[in-house]
């Protein structure tokens, strides 16, 4: 009874803890879950953002349409008819899945008039929504006025020249002048404002020897072809830099000489001389000064200067 048997063991051994792992690797801790095995893209990729691609209330049909939609290229149609063939989701499913993306903002639909009278509707895919449409909204909401409601300031025309005598003769041709420019070009139709304000500058011109022809060609001659923003603003620039110099000084006119006064008879040598009155002539007031004898009677019919 005292004989020990070599075959029984002394004590309970533990489980080998290798056997807790199905491959027998008591050291191979490897994650229960997704592993990832990635290569980096270098071209024919799109950037999708986890806000989107890991989405908790969006479906998985509205997040993968969402990824195709941002992968396209910029005018690519993505319509439900043209997204109903191009996967086997049908109509219904697709039109479900953008009106999701569209209530959380990855998507934007307005229906719109083209030129030709036809509505379209256009969509704006968003991969951050609220970023760009938020900065977007607020430069397109008007900005809170503290002052009532009023005509928005006018820019100030650049100056132009004046005449030296704004005659109201002038300034009316001058009008004239301008008024007519829009039978030349319909691009240079003017206010009543700017045609006063360039008023001046064309009487200048009219006022240095200048045709309103003339004045009307150098305005509207090599007009640019692209619209006037502001043709008045034009017209006081040319007023302005092609002014032409003043006209030569004229050198005054010698006046007109008078009329020649009437012969008259001497009282002294009965000689006819021009004078404007009755009297002596030259000579007889010279000897009457000097004192000198009457001339001899054969002088007497000579005519004195």
């Amino acid at each position: 009874m005292d004989t020990e048997n070599p075959s029984a063991p002394a004590r309970s051994q533990s489980r080998n803890r290798g056997k807790k792992h199905p491959d027998g690797h008591p050291d191979d801790r490897r994650p229960a879950g997704v592993v990832h095995d990635h290569v980096r893209h270098t071209e024919n990729f799109t950037v999708i953002g986890n806000d989107l691609a890991q989405h908790q209330e969006l479906s998985l049909l509205a997040i993968g349409l969402a990824c195709y939609i941002q992968s396209v290229r910029r005018g690519t149609a993505v319509d439900i008819k043209t997204l109903a063939a191009r996967f086997p989701e049908g109509p219904t499913r697709i039109a479900s899945a953008l009106r999701e993306l569209e209530a959380h903002g990855y998507l934007r639909r307005t229906r719109e008039r083209t030129t030709t009278g036809r509505i379209v509707t256009r969509t704006v895919s968003c991969n951050r929504p609220g970023h760009r449409g938020a900065r977007e909204q607020a430069a397109r909401r008007p900005a809170r006025r503290t002052e009532p409601d009023g005509p928005a300031p006018r820019k100030r025309l650049p100056a132009v020249p004046q005449p030296s005598h704004p005659w109201p003769a002038l300034l009316h041709t001058a009008v004239e002048v301008l008024a007519g420019l829009r039978r030349h070009d319909p691009r240079l139709l003017l206010s009543a404002t700017d045609a006063e304000h360039l008023a001046p500058g064309v009487a200048a011109w009219l006022e240095r020897d200048l045709t309103p022809t003339a004045v009307r060609h150098a305005l509207t001659a090599n007009l640019p072809d692209e619209p006037l923003v502001r043709p008045a603003a034009l017209l006081a620039h040319r007023l302005t830099a092609q002014l032409p110099p003043p006209p030569p000084v004229r050198p005054p006119a010698a006046p007109a000489p008078g009329p020649r006064p009437p012969l008259q008879t001497c009282d002294g040598c009965d000689r006819a001389f021009r004078a404007p009155q009755p009297g002596r002539c030259r000579e007889c007031r010279e000897r009457e000064a000097t004192g000198t004898s009457k001339p001899p009677e054969a002088e007497k019919t000579r005519v004195a200067g």
